[in-house]
């Protein structure tokens, strides 16, 4: 094989797996973020969990004063009760005692439906502060793997960056712009393999006469149509025992 072809194909292969690590690299501020907002979400529904508690808390207070006007007046009506002297002024005395022990079992049957309401979410207040607890556990675990991991990703970008200037230095300038050219045009990949007279990756046929100078793999051969540098991989013959 050409020696500036087999340069060419080295290069790609450094270019394509250091593009994929300066992508997983690049995608740390997102991953930052998400893990912000898991947590900021499970602070959001331990806070809703409260506020909701606490409008329960306020709610029970109001009808518990809502009781204590109602059992005021009861008393007040009993009193008056020892004082009536006619049979239709003891009757409206009753009548307004009974509607104010009506009232007093109507709010306190609310005040029964808060506490359960409050014991419920006392239960999922607990329930928040775990899942965030957890949370906050298990974020903080991705986050050590995941910077273990970009570390040694950035320590191998580091070696294929040596390794690619060292090609970069063999290789015949004129080889080198006809790549970076290609690279540059076509999203990175400036190196095909042509197969079966096609290049494989525009998947455009060859012209006969380059295909078969391709398969000799002797020197630079470009696709017409995508301009990428072109290389042919012979078949493996598989020997009888």
């Amino acid at each position: 094989m050409h020696a500036d072809l087999e340069r060419v194909i080295a290069l790609q292969q450094l270019d394509t797996t250091a593009s994929q690590a300066r992508k997983t690299l690049g995608e740390a501020p997102e991953r930052e973020r998400s893990f912000d907002e898991r947590i900021a979400a499970a602070k959001q529904r331990l806070a809703d969990a409260k506020a909701k508690l606490a409008a329960s808390q306020d709610a029970r207070r109001a009808i518990e004063k809502e009781v204590a006007v109602h059992q005021g007046r009861l008393s007040k009506y009993r009193d008056q009760a020892m004082a009536v002297k006619t049979n239709q002024e003891y009757h409206a005395i009753q009548h307004e005692m009974s509607h104010a022990q009506g009232e007093i079992k109507k709010y306190e049957d609310q005040v029964l439906e808060r506490m359960v309401e409050a014991d419920d979410l006392t239960a999922t207040i607990k329930s928040a502060e775990a899942a965030l607890t957890a949370e906050q556990k298990t974020i903080d675990a991705d986050r050590k793997r995941l910077q273990t991991e970009d570390a040694a990703t950035q320590q191998a970008l580091d070696a294929l960056s040596a390794d690619r200037a060292k090609i970069v230095e063999a290789l015949d300038k004129r080889v080198l712009a006809i790549y970076d050219t290609a690279s540059s045009r076509r999203q990175g990949i400036a190196v095909a393999e042509a197969r079966d007279g096609i290049c494989t990756i525009c998947h455009v046929r060859l012209r006969p006469q380059v295909f078969n100078d391709v398969r000799r793999n002797e020197a630079i051969m470009q696709c017409d149509s995508c301009q990428r540098i072109l290389y042919f991989v012979p078949a493996t013959v598989t020997q009888t025992p």
